[in-house]
């Protein structure tokens, strides 16, 4: 079995890159760090929109450009291989995904032509506070027309124009979505590792929502789009941990040490060497969760856990030894490696910590075996 990108994909990977090395360099990401005025890069995320590929994976029929999610995977490792100051993740990773995975066809067909225009910035509000969000966690309610309750932290949530909130209704969980510029909703700015993706708390007040899917149905539903997003997050980690491994490479051939380049001593040829290892570790497991994307694969919940735990692990070991490649110098703000590092932080959290995604597969390859 294959599971390398065909040509065309390869080609759009190419292109990418080069659009994300013209218009995202690493001077570009710190206009958004250094600036607390700034969520967002604006304009890169116009030429984002503009180059198609918020609507990758959005069916035709609803305004995208029908690649696919394989296409939309390629991009993803290219935006965190640039750790692009977007909301891309929030809006094409779990708002079109929720929308395509519980949205009926009228909502469709409102929603997704916005998302693939890039006029429409989206956001997943599960968590409610310390610790992993479960359906019986879940306080914020939803009375079959208004939603209450305070979500923290909503990733690009202060700056997205609506929102898929997770909310209890009745004995079950709701899929509900909520215009974030209307009545009742209060954001408030937070501060993380990571200013280049930010962050809100959100507070609803009896704030106006639309049921996504069927009434209390919905923790099913968020578990499906957690699955399809998680392949896309390990492939931006995927793309993030191989620009570390690079920066590394490079540091060490460059950089001189009694009369030699580091790079040939053991100690920092084990460095690159394990995390090499790591990264094609979570390769291999990117790309089998990406063949379960691609084929709505009934292996899919395995697949995305196992993409999730390795590229998670790839992208944190690879920012950390990135760092310690560079010595005395990788500590310094002027030197880019932070900037990768408070990424592979940020994402290792996004839609569940590491541990909640090891038991996940953990679970799940428990109930195949029990099958």
């Amino acid at each position: 079995m294959n599971f390398d990108f065909s040509d065309d994909q390869k080609s759009l990977k190419d292109s990418a890159r080069k659009f994300l090395t013209d218009k995202c360099s690493t001077a570009e990401v710190r206009k958004v760090l250094n600036n607390d005025e700034v969520a967002y890069h604006a304009d890169l995320w116009t030429g984002v929109a503009e180059m198609g590929w918020l609507g990758a994976a959005i069916p035709e029929e609803f305004g995208g450009l029908g690649l696919g999610a394989l296409e939309l995977c390629v991009i993803a490792e290219e935006m965190g291989r640039a750790v692009a100051p977007v909301p891309f993740a929030s809006t094409a990773y779990f708002f079109a995904e929720g929308i395509m995975v519980a949205g009926s066809k009228d909502q469709k067909e409102t929603l997704l032509p916005a998302v693939a225009a890039g006029e429409l910035i989206g956001a997943l509000a599960i968590s409610e506070g310390p610790g992993a969000a479960t359906a019986a966690s879940i306080k914020t309610t939803f009375n079959g027309s208004t939603v209450s309750g305070t979500k923290i932290p909503v990733t690009d949530g202060d700056i997205a124009d609506k929102a898929i909130v997770v909310a209890r209704e009745g004995s079950g969980i709701s899929m509900v979505l909520v215009d974030l510029r209307g009545p009742g909703v209060t954001r408030t700015v937070l501060k993380t590792l990571d200013p280049t993706r930010s962050h809100a708390e959100i507070i609803f007040d009896n704030a106006p929502g639309e049921r996504l899917g069927e009434a209390g149905q919905g923790w099913n539903l968020v578990q499906r789009t957690l699955d399809r997003a998680a392949v896309y997050l390990a492939f931006e980690q995927l793309g993030g941990a191989d620009r570390c491994l690079e920066m590394a490479k490079a540091w060490a051939m460059d950089r001189y040490a009694f009369g030699r380049p580091i790079a040939g001593y053991q100690a920092i040829k084990h460095k690159l060497a394990d995390m090499y290892v790591k990264n094609e570790v979570g390769r291999s497991n990117a790309y089998y969760g990406a063949w379960a994307l691609a084929t709505d694969a009934p292996e899919l919940p395995i697949a995305a856990a196992a993409s999730r735990v390795a590229a998670t692990e790839a992208f944190d070991f690879a920012a950390k030894e990135n760092i310690q490649t560079h010595g005395g110098m990788g500590f310094t703000w002027e030197v880019d490696c932070h900037l990768y590092y408070r990424r592979a932080k940020l994402l290792g959290v996004q839609a569940g910590a590491l541990k909640t995604w090891k038991e996940r597969l953990v679970a799940q390859l428990e109930n195949r075996n029990a099958a």
